[in-house]
């Protein structure tokens, strides 16, 4: 028997607080949008009712408008800050005013086809559907087929090189007092700056003031980003989305749904470059390509059927980056000036971001990197416990400790 197996199952039940699991006791108290999807894969595995639980759960912080929050503030809680006192939203459960990377309607998938449980499946289908709707509505007012973020939380990648130059224009100005409940919990050497901290919560108070209407934040946001990472990510849910809808009889949203990822699938492509072996995110207040190097630049082999030379070159720049770890994969090119080995996103590991890439590299036939990328991360695991993050030149284990999803990526990446 596995006995990480078993340690991995414990974590999510001791983070389970009552149908939602936590992504870590104290440094991360709530619901979190992108975590819980993950843990809901997890879940399903062994547990399905469980895994539903999770997911209902989460869509009780769902906006009229269809937006799912990127933290549902089930339970009041004084270990984390901004607390909903500071999003100020109107929903009747507080939730944050942002969204994370839409991986719902994939763990929604697995779970369906797990089960086949039309009853339980089909009302987060039609939240799925909603949330999909949202984000081309209001993240893609202009239809190009990329989405845009509003703010480097949406991204999930909060700290990632891929937002400094966009971030510096930010004002570090806020009306809110910034108090930070994070480096009491983790060393602040690897957390965010307390500068980039303070242009966090400015873009909360901007989009606060506009009452949270997508329409006022697209006009004023200082921050805008047409992502890569979270676009690969919408293409997969929106194939799998496409898949439940076929299931589930409802033609005319399949049609839908086929015809925003046909219109995503050739934007992500316009955005390869091949000098660079990678895809690239856009500025848009900027109008600039990002050209940070960060772990984004290739989750677009998750939900694209690539040809082969583009596979090589991506790979090859993959394998460049991994040379020496003892842990892949960097969430930034190692050597750079903005390498940070042990820093939440500027270079460290995490298991969920490798999940995404092995399911990539196996999608585009390249099974063998694919499995050296599973060993590394469920050998980290093993060794070092199951950490928000990993210092890829050391593989110790940083951030957070009992991470939820962790624990999922590597029951995901065991069974």
């Amino acid at each position: 028997m596995n006995m990480h197996l078993d340690h991995a199952k414990r974590i999510l039940a001791t983070n389970d607080r009552g149908g939602y699991t936590v992504p870590a006791d104290r440094l991360y108290p709530f619901q979190w949008n992108w975590d819980s999807a993950f843990v809901a894969m997890g879940f399903a595995l062994y547990d399905t009712d469980r895994a539903y639980r999770e997911l209902e759960r989460l869509v009780e912080g769902q906006w009229a408008d269809g937006m799912i929050p990127h933290i549902v503030f089930h339970q009041p809680s004084d270990t984390y800050f901004p607390g909903p006192d500071v999003w100020r939203t109107s929903h009747s459960i507080p939730t944050s005013g942002i969204t994370q990377p839409p991986v719902f309607a994939i763990a929604l998938r697995k779970l369906h086809e797990t089960t086949n449980d039309r009853a339980r499946t089909q009302p987060l289908y039609e939240a799925a559907l909603k949330w999909h709707r949202w984000w081309y509505a209001a993240r893609d007012p202009e239809g190009t087929g990329l989405v845009a973020l509003l703010h480097p939380w949406e991204s999930g990648s909060d700290n990632s090189p891929a937002w400094d130059i966009a971030l510096a224009r930010v004002p570090t100005t806020s009306d809110t007092l910034v108090i930070r409940k994070d480096t009491g919990h983790v060393n602040a050497s690897m957390r965010p700056r307390d500068d980039d901290y303070k242009r966090f919560i400015h873009l909360v108070d901007v989009y606060a003031a506009r009452g949270w209407k997508p329409a006022e934040q697209w006009q004023k946001a200082p921050f805008k980003v047409a992502e890569i990472q979270t676009t690969a990510i919408l293409l997969k849910a929106g194939e799998d989305l496409e898949h439940i809808a076929g299931m589930l009889g409802r033609s005319e949203d399949a049609d839908e749904i086929a015809a925003f990822n046909e219109k995503t699938r050739k934007a992500i492509l316009a955005q390869w470059r091949p000098d660079l072996s990678r895809f690239v995110s856009r500025d848009l207040v900027s109008g600039l390509d990002i050209e940070a190097p960060t772990q984004a630049g290739f989750i677009p082999l998750l939900s694209l059927d690539l040809n082969e030379a583009v596979v090589d070159s991506m790979v090859a720049e993959m394998q460049a980056w991994s040379k020496g770890l003892k842990v892949g994969f960097p969430t930034t090119k190692p050597g750079i000036e903005s390498w940070e080995p042990k820093r939440y996103w500027r270079g460290p590991a995490w298991a969920i971001i490798n999940w995404l890439l092995i399911d990539g590299l196996r999608r585009n036939g390249r099974f063998d990197e694919a499995e050296a990328l599973r060993q590394s991360t469920t050998t980290a695991i093993e060794a070092r416990g199951f950490a928000e993050y990993f210092d890829p030149l050391t593989g110790e284990g940083c951030g957070g400790g009992g991470f939820s999803w962790t624990a999922a990526a590597y029951m995901a990446l065991v069974i």
